[in-house]
Order: C-alpha cells, then sequence, then structure tokens
C-alpha cells in the first residue's frame, strides 16, 4: 500500500541523510510504517522535507544495503516484510561504513576509485557474518595458525580455479589483508640489500610505489606500450641497474590503461626477466572471470609471483586477498605473514571459506560483472567519440585527452562540474613525462542516471574546450 507518511527529522543530525535514515527507522519501530508500505518518491519527500532529492535517496539506499528497506524497480520503494515481529531498535550505522553509500541523481560524482554494483553480495556478506558470529568454527580464544586457515586457503583456492598459474594446492597460498598487504608480502620477502631496485611498467598502479617507498627500494620505471612491458626496454634497464630484483605487472588488466599482455610477450618477458635473475611479480586484482592466458607463476614457476584479492570483485570492505610465490619460496612467504601480523584473524578465515565456497557467490559475481558492463556502456555511449580504452568487465576506462588538453587542467576543469577523476601522473614515477590522459573508475554507489549525466558533463567539456586547456 502507499503511504503519504511524512517523518519529523531532527535537523540537528548531521549529515542530513542520517536524519532522515533514524527518521525512517523510527517510523518502522513505532508501527507508524508497517511491512509492505510504500515510502514517498524521492523527490516528493525531498520537496516536503526541504532537502535534495539526492540526500532522500542516500537514505533509501543505506537502508536498502540493511535489508530495512525493498527498492523494485519501476514499482518504488517499501519497507521490507518481516518474518515475526521486527526489533524495536535499529541500530545506527557508523559513518565509516556508510560514507560512501549514495545513491539517487547526485550532482557531485567520484570516479576515483571502483564502487562495484551490488549483485547481492551486501546480503549474502550480512548473513554470513550473522552465521560466524553465532557460531565461529574457529573459535574466538586463540591465536590464528596456518592449520586454523586451511578451510579460508581451500576456499581461496577454489576461487582461483580459472586462473592458469600451475600447479597450485591450498598450501601454497598465504592468505593477505588485502592487495596491498599482499605486494607488501611479497617484496619483503624477495627484497635484500641495503638498497634494492625494482622495476615496474611506466604507467602503473600507485601501491608498488608505496610499498618500495616503504622498504626502502627504489623504483625504476620501464618503457611499455599497448602490449606491456618492452622487453627491450626491460632489459636495457636491467643492465643499467644490477641491483634489479623484480618487475612488477599487470599482464591480465592493466591498470589504469585497461591493457592486456597477450602470450607472445609474456614468454619475451620471462626470458629476460631469467637472463637477468628477476623475479615477476604480477598484479591480478582487477580481473573478473577467467583468464585470457597463463599467469607468470605457470610460465615462469621459479620467479613467478602471485597477487589478488576480492576487492575489484566482490567488495573491498572485507580485505581479503592472496599472495602465492614460487614452490621454492612458499615457506619464506607464510613466515612473512605469521611474523607480520600471524594470519588472518579467525572470524575473517572463518567468514572466507564460506563466502568463497558459497553456492550463490558465481551468480553474484556474474551480476556484478553485468552490473560493470552497464555503467561502462554509458561510459562509452557518452565518451565513445574521443580516444577512450575499455572493457566491458572492467571497473574503470582510461581516456586519452585531445590535443591541447593537459590532464591537470582536465580534472580541474572536471571539478568544477561535479566530477572528479585520476590525472595519469598518479600512476607514474614523480618525474616521468606521462601522457595526457585521466582514469575514470566505475561508481555504481550512484545511479545509472547519476553516472550517465556525469559522463555527459564530461563529453560537453571536451566538445566545448575553455581557456583552461593547455595550462
Amino acid at each position: 500500500m502507499d503511504t503519504i507518511w511524512a517523518p519529523e527529522v531532527d535537523l540537528a543530525v548531521k549529515p542530513k541523510y542520517r536524519a532522515v535514515v533514524l527518521a525512517i527507522r523510527k517510523g518502522i519501530a513505532s508501527g507508524e510504517l508497517a511491512a509492505g508500505n510504500k515510502l514517498p518518491p524521492v523527490r516528493e519527500l525531498g520537496w516536503k522535507l526541504e532537502m535534495t532529492p539526492g540526500t532522500v535517496a542516500r537514505a533509501y539506499t543505506v537502508l536498502t544495503e540493511e535489508g530495512v528497506l525493498t527498492a523494485e524497480v519501476g514499482r518504488g520503494t517499501f519497507v521490507t516484510a518481516r518474518k515475526g515481529t521486527p526489533p524495536a531498535i535499529y541500530l545506527e550505522m557508523e559513518e565509516d561504513v556508510i560514507a560512501h553509500q549514495t545513491g539517487g541523481d547526485n550532482f557531485e560524482v567520484s570516479l576515483f576509485s571502483p564502487h562495484l554494483p551490488n549483485g547481492g553480495q551486501s546480503k549474502l556478506i550480512r548473513t554470513l557474518l550473522a552465521q560466524v558470529a553465532n557460531d565461529p568454527p574457529s573459535g574466538v580464544m586463540h591465536y590464528p595458525s596456518r592449520r586454523g586457515a586451511q578451510p579460508a586457503r581451500e576456499a581461496m583456492l577454489h576461487w582461483l580455479r580459472d586462473t592458469q598459474l600451475g600447479p597450485l594446492t591450498e598450501a601454497d597460498i598465504v592468505l593477505s589483508h588485502g592487495g596491498q598487504n599482499a605486494i607488501m608480502l611479497i617484496f619483503q620477502t624477495i627484497l635484500k640489500g641495503r638498497r634494492p631496485v625494482i622495476f615496474v611498467e611506466e604507467l602503473c598502479y600507485p601501491g608498488f610505489r608505496r610499498v618500495a617507498s616503504a622498504l626502502r627500494a627504489d623504483v625504476v620505471p620501464v618503457a611499455m606500450d599497448e602490449d606491456g612491458v618492452c622487453p627491450l626496454a626491460l632489459a636495457a634497464a636491467a643492465q643499467r641497474y644490477p641491483d634489479g630484483q623484480m618487475i612488477c605487472t599487470s599482464p591480465e588488466v592493466h591498470s589504469p590503461t585497461c591493457g592486456f599482455t597477450p602470450l607472445a610477450r609474456r614468454r619475451q618477458i620471462v626470458e629476460v626477466a631469467r637472463q637477468f635473475d628477476l623475479q615477476i611479480v604480477e598484479d591480478d586484482c582487477y580481473r573478473i572471470g577467467a583468464a585470457q592466458a597463463p599467469g607468470y607463476r605457470q610460465l615462469a614457476p621459479e620467479r613467478g609471483w602471485y597477487i589478488s584479492s576480492l576487492s575489484k570483485s566482490i567488495t573491498p570492505a572485507l580485505r581479503l586477498g592472496c599472495a602465492i610465490g614460487p614452490r621454492a619460496q612458499t615457506g619464506a612467504l607464510h613466515r612473512a605473514a605469521e611474523h607480520g601480523y600471524f594470519g588472518l584473524a579467525t572470524p575473517m578465515s572463518d567468514l572466507a571459506a564460506a563466502l568463497l565456497l558459497h553456492p550463490e557467490i558465481d551468480a553474484i559475481t556474474e551480476r556484478t560483472k553485468a552490473g560493470i558492463g552497464e555503467y561502462v556502456k554509458v561510459a562509452v555511449n557518452a565518451l565513445g567519440g574521443y580516444d577512450l580504452r575499455w572493457r566491458p568487465d572492467v571497473p574503470f576506462v582510461w581516456l586519452n585527452l585531445p590535443e591541447g588538453w593537459r590532464a591537470s587542467a582536465f580534472c580541474r576543469a572536471a571539478e568544477t562540474r561535479g566530477v572528479r577523476v585520476r590525472a595519469s601522473e598518479e600512476f607514474a614515477a614523480r618525474n616521468a613525462q606521462t601522457p595526457h590522459a585521466v582514469r575514470m573508475a566505475i561508481n555504481a554507489g550512484v545511479s545509472l542516471q547519476s553516472f550517465e549525466a556525469a559522463m555527459l558533463r564530461l563529453r560537453e567539456l571536451l566538445d566545448n574546450p575553455t581557456e583552461e586547456i593547455g595550462v
């Protein structure tokens, strides 16, 4: 049934959408809003409360994520029907949990980092968290252990079944707190000497440089083309820097350019690595679905290292990832984790084991990938007339700017129009010459309509350059 309900909002609560969230919870707890009641449309309630539609939409999104409300396409937003009597108290979510949950027609859109579509993982994770809290298989009164984390490693092994990594068992897998932690573990295991050198792609994930800085290693960028690292450039760098110990690369999904390294190029890189005794560190955090080519651990089992995480396929909130090294280095890699943090917290290991083996997780991942594709389609339809690099299952696009635009000037101009994008400089060494390009992440935390509006504002900027270009 429809409702003409309009809440009494405590305007002392900040930000405003939290005040709306609290008012709706109170309405449900008091019985003023019953299960199945339809809430007023976003624009109508915003007008009554003298708030923007985006503020109300954000409140609806927060409560939908919690399961308090249910959004039905074409019908509206309803109070979720619950079995039995609903609890009288609805717990307030912490600000850091809901800070990035947005929705509705937002003018300001951040495209800095990917915000994944919800393919059902939010509800599943909440359910599994409750199950683990109620009956944690690993208990809550002892330190993590390698043996205790075995079910989680077996689940991760299942998760990686479409990845071509060569012979692999659960014992080869080291669980990490996300991909960044996995990079740290691998660097700590490999690097030796007072001032080691690592080689990276000239445009690369900034986390490589940050870990290198923390470990007092020097970073040397290597020239690349559309297929990835140039083998001749890598060989020249290795000759110039004899203290070089590894090459870091992202062959399946290159961030930030959306590139892919074909098998022939990977084999050439392996030849150079063997010639100069370089370890090969493969970052595979952005891939969703089956790998297109063998990984470096399969191509060069004596020197191939692998990193993955759930951040770009399920959620970044759990900070769950893994590091895998050559078989001969497995013990050292495990010790790097155990000496650093003993291992994942036992409830997190229990959650990982349940989540990665859950019968719904593959369908959820496919829905998430399809959702990414819808946002990518919007970006391509808006900006495809320019030099745009994209893939339908990758949560970002790469735009080479037209002649005259500098990346920094474009970013400033875009921000004045409510869109935040990353300049190419953020993916390069400090003194490097970089292309005039920007990376734009998919933000499914805003509605498809808001995302499209942001893309169209960027196209208008490109179509009608101002005096800012070239500054």
